[in-house]
């Protein structure tokens, strides 16, 4: 084997790692995002069916305590105020 085919063959599978390398690269960075997106997804439905929810609970005229951080908050709607003058 002369030496030009044993550089050939080196600079082949060197070729043939950096291929691989950057597929999977790629691949794991684009897997990333979409679990970032997936995760950014529920999120924001998780957000708005809390959002809903306290509306609904309010809406009949009971309680909602919300606290936030050491803080708690009592939320009614202002139609059951109103209703009750």
């Amino acid at each position: 084997m002369s030496k030009q085919t044993a550089v050939i063959i080196i600079l082949a599978v060197l070729l043939v790692a950096a291929a691989a390398y950057i597929v999977t690269s790629h691949y794991i960075s684009s897997q990333q995002q979409k679990q970032f997106t997936l995760t950014q997804q529920g999120a924001v439905v998780g957000y708005q069916k809390a959002i809903i929810d306290v509306a609904t609970i309010a809406s009949t005229c009971q309680i909602v305590p919300l606290v936030i951080e050491n803080q708690t908050i009592n939320m009614i709607a202002v139609d059951c105020l109103q209703q009750a003058r």
